[in-house]
Order: structure tokens, then sequence, then C-alpha cells
């Protein structure tokens, strides 16, 4: 019996080999798949930190805000401390110009009270003696911007001549502080003389105020006609001057060493 006989009896038939026609076996047949498209590594991470930056970045629309939110910073703290002025008109001839335009520091002469914060607290009495300047006071020969005290709606601007205490005393075209004539080279030779009148009557300036006076003393209206000005009236001390560009430059301050300070 050629054929073997399974346990049923029926005859089976060994697996034949496949004709040699150059395939081979299926058990064995291998195929390649086409290679699915990967993108190299340094790409992929490139994308994802391109989608990265992408998700950080700040739309236009917030940039905007946020440089016009600083620029309006910016802008109020440079103004509270600086302030453009423009003279106007001939008071301040020869040595500031119609038209020319400065900075203010508005800073110059502020104060402060240490204990104004405990002013309010019941049997805390308010003292003067604690007002703290931390810059200098004004002083004679600073060129200053102030609220006059006629009745107008610009502010003025002139030099300061006397002081807290010091007496002050116009004749025979000079000014004399406590007595001694006062030197003023910035004058350009003008003298010094008190409005319909040869001689003014001398002036005691009070506590906390000061006495101005033009440098065009013939086209001024100053300390000769409404008194001295309170200290607290300053907006601030002219401090560069910015316009036009020939005459950029520090306002000049002058000094009167023949003038004993107190």
């Amino acid at each position: 019996m050629t054929e073997r006989e399974d346990f049923a009896g029926r005859s089976a038939t060994p697996p034949r080999d496949f004709p040699a026609y150059g395939f081979e076996s299926p058990a064995t047949t291998t195929r390649e798949l086409p290679a699915a498209h990967v993108a190299p590594e340094h790409q992929v991470v490139e994308g994802a930190t391109t989608v990265q930056r992408e998700k950080g970045r700040p739309s236009a629309f917030r940039e905007i805000v946020e440089t016009l939110l600083l620029a309006v910073i910016i802008f109020f703290a440079v103004r509270a401390v600086v302030l453009n002025f423009r003279v106007e008109g001939l008071s301040m001839s020869p040595n500031l110009h119609n038209g020319e335009m400065l900075l203010v520091n508005r800073n110059a002469y502020n104060s402060f009270d240490l204990y104004a914060l405990v002013d309010w607290l019941p049997g805390v009495a308010h003292d003067e003696s604690r007002t703290v300047q931390p810059f200098d006071p004004p002083e004679r020969g600073d060129i200053v911007v102030f609220d006059p005290p006629t009745n107008s709606d610009k502010p003025y601007i002139k030099r300061v001549i006397g002081l807290p205490g010091e007496s002050v005393e116009i004749r025979n075209g000079s000014v004399f502080i406590d007595g001694q004539e006062v030197n003023e080279p910035y004058l350009d030779g003008e003298s010094t003389e008190c409005p319909g009148r040869d001689a003014c009557e001398p002036v005691t300036v009070p506590p906390d105020q000061i006495f101005v006076l033009g440098d065009n003393r013939d086209n001024s209206q100053d300390s000769r006609s409404f008194g001295p000005v309170e200290v607290d009236d300053i907006i601030g001390k002219a401090w560069v001057t910015y316009w036009p560009s020939a005459d950029i430059g520090i306002v000049p301050h002058y000094d009167y060493p023949e003038i004993a300070e107190k």
C-alpha cells in the first residue's frame, strides 16, 4: 500500500512541492511593502519648535497695546519730572528770547512732611519744622517758572534776586540786598528802575517767599509790581534750552559772591 491511511481509513496524500517556476513556497514568501514616509528627526524637532514659538508669540494687537501702554507710562513719568515751557515776551532778554523752548525741572524745590501719614491720628499736631526738602531751596540767580500772584492764566519766568528774610531795595538804577549792591553783568548794562518813580521802598522778603525780577528790567512785570512770590507757587526751575538748536544747552546760573549768604 503506497498511500498512508489516516485513522479514518482515508488515504492522506503528502503535500506536493510547487513546480519550479521561479516562485517560492507561500510559507516562505516575503514581500517588501512601500515604506511609510517619515520625516527626518531634525525636521520633526524643528517643526515642533516652530509650533511652540507660534503658540508662545503674542498677537500683533497685544504687542501694539503693550507698546502704547509703555509709552503712556514713560510719558507721564517724564512729565512728573520735567515740563516743556515756551518763553513768551521779552521780559528775560537778552538771556532768554521770545519763543525759546525750555525744559523745566518740576522737582527742583519739592519738599515733604515726614510725618504726613500720622497727622490724622488723634493728638498729633502738625509741625512745619518736620518738613524735609531733599533738594536745595531756591537760590539767588535761579531762573524759575511760577504762577504769578496777579490774575494771569499763564505762568511767568523770572530770575530769583531776593531770598526769605532779606531786605531788597532798588535805588539809583541798582538792586541792593541788605544794603549791599548786587552786581548783575547779565543785564548787559541795563539799569533797574521802579515803575513811575526813582526808588522803591525796601521790601523784606517774608518766609517761604522770593523776590523775582526779569532780566529786561524796562519790560518786565515782576516783584516790583506784584511783590514777593510764594515758594509753593513755583512750578519749577529752568533747566535746559532745547530750541532753537543754536541755543541748546544748560540754562546758566549766575553766582553773587559779593552777597553774603545767610
